[in-house]
């Protein structure tokens, strides 16, 4: 039914190009994490098949797409300032349509706010209508009121969707989507659903033409990567499917996230000792270091549970590179709740670590709890990132004199006297490098390192 919607559109698109010359435009404006981002590169995907080009700036377009994020309130507000600022553009150009779609939508309280405050918005749609993307275009072009698509009854996998991809060497690959964790901070679960996994025949026959495509570094998506087929009913796991796609001949490095410490098997972590194409990099949120915590965010493990598996990779992964989050200020959190998370940080001893300041989610259930005071969560903050900036300086100082392989990204966007890349272990490393580089691994030796980056000479 779609591809009907996307010839019809691509038609009319076609018609306006031979009448004017010139390509009607769309921007895709994303907020939120990797799967956005993925979700984003499918709309681009759609928007040109349905004969739009791809433009950068917003003023360029015929048609600006806002895909939004519910994971904090500080996302929400960004995006819908963000679209405030569209009103003028719709002002100058009344045709220009504006669509919203993605997490925060999906959120009742969200629709209706836009539904009034935002009136020149044309039409919205969640996370389980993405696919229905040139349908809802189609119809609101053609009847020309203002569309509010409800979330599908049953969410679906839908299948080779087109992508246009960012990169032509770096890739993400969504395998599952969806969450069944109910973590009582999360809204995940109520915005994008109940766990769903892609086939691992589909998978394995993306990830075959993006390697055979020239792709080097491609990350495999999921709200709960390793919890993939979990409860799909197919004759495999997590495990097996990194076990098939590690078969892949070429040179390409394997990713993904995010993991849940839960499903994290001793079984996952001895394929990835034995791959060739595994990056030692795991990202193992560990959100906060007190059992009487975890229990109230319903993680589903305690710290034993989570040493236990750190002590095992290392051991298999001697070489792992070990990132995780970290909420401050979860209701309830004590000083001495925070004190075993800081004890926690000593114990692990993580590269880098991505912490964020507890922010509430209505309708969630920590969202009813006792909050701690924001003056508490800040201070705690500020001495978390203090410990973890004196921890990654000093892993990333035992590098130093290291030879690394590096994917160059190209000139960097801080310093365009310096290249820049990641590692295997996705650290930043930036270098004097030349043009050829970009999307190609070089040999970076460090001669200094900080907290965040690694700085050294290609060999």
């Amino acid at each position: 039914m779609q591809k009907r919607y996307t010839a019809r559109m691509r038609a009319e698109n076609d018609r306006h190009f031979a009448e004017t010359g010139k390509r009607r435009g769309a921007f895709v404006m994303t907020f939120g994490c990797q799967q956005n981002e993925a979700d984003s590169e499918k709309i681009a995907g759609m928007a040109e098949a349905m004969g739009y080009e791809i433009v950068t700036a917003p003023e360029d377009a015929d048609l600006i797409m806002v895909n939004t994020c519910a994971i904090r309130e500080h996302a929400e507000q960004k995006a819908l300032s963000i679209v405030g600022q569209y009103k003028h553009l719709k002002a100058k150009n009344p045709s220009l349509v504006i669509g919203i779609c993605g997490c925060m939508v999906v959120q009742e309280h969200r629709k209706n706010d836009i539904k009034f405050r935002y009136p020149y918005v044309d039409f919205l749609f969640g996370t389980s209508s993405l696919h229905r993307f040139p349908q809802l275009l189609c119809e609101k072009l053609e009847k020309g009121k203002r569309l509010y698509c409800p979330e599908e009854t049953e969410y679906q996998v839908a299948e080779e969707l087109p992508i246009r991809r960012e990169s032509s060497y770096r890739a993400w690959v969504s395998i599952m989507y969806g969450c069944n964790n109910f973590c009582s901070y999360c809204i995940v679960p109520y915005v994008r659903g109940r766990e769903r996994s892609r086939e691992m025949p589909q998978i394995v026959k993306e990830v075959t033409e993006l390697v055979q495509s020239g792709y080097k570094d491609i990350t495999l998506l999921g709200q709960n990567v390793n919890s993939y087929a979990k409860d799909s009913g197919y004759p495999y796991d997590f495990a097996d499917l990194l076990a098939e796609l590690d078969r892949i001949p070429g040179d390409y490095t394997l990713r993904f996230m995010t993991s849940h410490p839960k499903d994290a098997s001793r079984k996952l972590i001895d394929v990835m000792a034995a791959s060739r194409h595994i990056a030692h990099q795991f990202h193992l949120p560990m959100q906060s270091g007190s059992d009487r915590v975890l229990a109230a965010m319903n993680r589903r493990y305690d710290t034993a549970k989570y040493l236990d598996i750190v002590s095992y990779m290392r051991e298999k992964l001697p070489d792992v590179t070990l990132t995780s989050d970290i909420i401050v200020g979860f209701p309830g959190e004590t000083e001495e709740d925070f004190e075993g998370t800081l004890n926690l940080l000593r114990a692990v001893r993580f590269d880098m670590l991505y912490s964020f300041i507890y922010s509430p989610r209505k309708g969630t259930p920590a969202a009813e709890m006792e909050q701690v005071p924001q003056s508490v969560k800040s201070e705690r903050f500020d001495r978390l990132l203090a410990l973890q900036n004196q921890i990654g300086t000093e892993k990333n100082q035992t590098l130093v004199g290291k030879t690394l392989r590096v994917l160059c990204d190209g000139v960097s966007k801080n310093n365009d006297a310096l290249y820049s890349g990641r590692t295997d272990g996705n650290k930043i490393a930036f270098f004097e490098g030349e043009p050829t580089d970009a999307g190609r691994f070089v040999e970076v030796t460090v001669e200094r390192a900080d907290a965040f980056a690694l700085y050294g000479k290609k060999v």
